[in-house]
C-alpha cells in the first residue's frame, strides 16, 4: 500500500487506488474506472480537472481534454452537444494549452487543446467567442433530478 496526494503519482503507480475524503473512502476502482467514471463530485475534482454541468436535471462530469473547440465554420460530430462561450484566459502549460471559458449559459468550463500550433498562437483566442462540443460518450452522470 502506498498513500499520496500526488494525483498524477497514484495514476501512474497504482492498479487499484482508493479516494478518500474526510476519513471515508469516496471510491475504488482501477485508475481508469476512477479518473473517467468518478463516483462524485469530490473524486472528480480531486483526481484531474473536472467541469460539471447541470443539463435538464442531469449532474455530469466532462473533462477537459474530450471537449473540443471548434474552429469557425467547423461542423461537430453527429449527436455531439454544442455549447457557445467566450474565451476568458488561456494558460499555457508545456504541450498543453488550458483554456477558461465562459458560456453563454452562465457557466465556465475549461478545455484542453494539445499545443501543435506555434509559439504563443494560442493566445489568439482569448477574449473570442468559440462553440465548444463533447459527446455523450465522453460525459459521467453523477446523479439525476437535482
Amino acid at each position: 500500500m502506498y498513500v499520496t496526494h500526488d494525483q498524477e503519482e497514484a495514476l501512474t503507480m497504482s492498479d487499484r487506488l482508493a479516494v478518500m475524503a474526510a476519513g471515508q473512502i469516496e471510491q475504488i476502482g482501477s485508475p481508469v474506472e476512477v479518473y473517467e467514471r468518478p463516483a462524485t463530485e469530490f473524486v472528480a475534482g480531486f483526481i484531474g480537472i473536472s467541469n460539471v454541468l447541470v443539463r435538464d436535471g442531469v449532474r455530469f462530469v466532462i473533462r477537459p481534454e474530450k471537449i473540443r473547440m471548434l474552429a469557425e465554420g467547423e461542423a461537430a460530430e453527429p449527436g455531439a452537444t454544442v455549447e457557445p462561450g467566450t474565451v476568458e484566459e488561456v494558460i499555457y502549460v508545456g504541450m498543453t494549452t488550458r483554456y477558461l471559458v465562459h458560456l453563454d449559459r452562465g457557466e465556465q468550463l475549461v478545455a484542453v487543446r494539445q499545443n501543435m500550433d506555434a509559439l504563443g498562437d494560442a493566445k489568439r483566442f482569448e477574449g473570442r467567442p468559440v462553440r465548444l462540443a463533447w459527446t455523450a460518450e465522453h460525459t459521467f452522470v453523477l446523479d439525476k433530478g437535482r
